[in-house]
């Protein structure tokens, strides 16, 4: 999930989400940033209320709007502050096991208002994450950020994301978690060619009524060897709901998807 935005949030939404995403019994929850819409003390306190019940353990990254906007003192001094205190002080947290590795990268930029950026000591703590995982893990970094987006997107594009994924793709890299957008997508890196063989999969907004014409979402990511599925559920009057399942496969040519009852594409 991404993009929950407290202090912009739908709060009828709260236990329909909890409720969903506790009633799946994932893994691993992620939360690719922008848990707040202003990095207050009291959105972040009710971004970690949220957050702690919800039954599994959960992964999270900051986005720019975890940033202080108008506290510049704050912003350019202690901008992570907020953060910290709500979730722990590592900003770039990661997850091991022997099917799965998961790397948080920062891409917030204090110095920015809202285009994300790739450091190089990013880059290399997820790289390290990477080379020290089991052969058979699905290697996967967790980004606020999108390192490809649609010409239209309204958004600055990363910056140094054509280095970034071609290091990272080099280290193993299998899939790249982001929001920013508030827009849904699920695919592989077309214009970059950096990022050939790898997977980018989208969330749109969880929760903020910042939706952009789309539905509030999230999306359940499972794995059953080089199949993986992503399924979509999205916000409704009766809570949220799953879409058809979007079934990936990886070949030597890289990701192909289909949906379910669908064609190849």
């Amino acid at each position: 999930m991404s993009d929950l935005h407290f202090g912009r949030d739908r709060p009828e939404l709260h236990a329909p989400m909890l409720a969903a995403v506790n009633r799946l019994q994932p893994d691993l929850v992620v939360i690719s940033g922008d848990l707040t819409q202003r990095a207050l003390a009291g959105q972040f306190r009710s971004a970690q209320a949220f957050i702690s019940r919800l039954d599994a353990r959960v992964l999270s990254v900051p986005g720019n709007h975890d940033v202080p906007l108008y506290n510049l003192a704050q912003r350019f001094f202690h901008p992570w502050r907020g953060f910290r205190r709500a979730f722990g002080p590592e900003l770039e947290p990661g997850f091991s096991s022997a099917e799965l590795v998961v790397a948080g990268m920062n891409t917030a930029d204090p110095l920015s208002w809202q285009r994300g950026r790739v450091r190089s000591g990013s880059l290399a703590r997820a790289c390290a994450r990477f080379r020290a995982a089991p052969p058979q893990a699905l290697r996967v970094l967790v980004a606020h950020h999108p390192f490809e987006q649609a010409a239209d997107a309204g958004k600055t594009p990363t910056r140094g994301a054509q280095e970034a994924l071609r290091r990272l793709r080099a280290c193993g890299l299998d899939i790249v978690l982001t929001g920013h957008l508030h827009k849904w997508s699920v695919g592989p890196y077309r214009r970059l060619r950096a990022g050939a063989g790898a997977l980018q999969i989208q969330a749109g907004t969880g929760l903020s009524t910042r939706q952009r014409g789309e539905e509030n979402d999230f999306n359940l990511i499972t794995r059953e060897g080089p199949r993986l599925s992503v399924t979509r559920y999205v916000a409704t009057p009766d809570g949220f709901v799953a879409l058809p399942v979007l079934h990936m496969h990886r070949s030597g040519s890289g990701w192909a998807g289909q949906e379910e009852g669908g064609t190849g594409s």
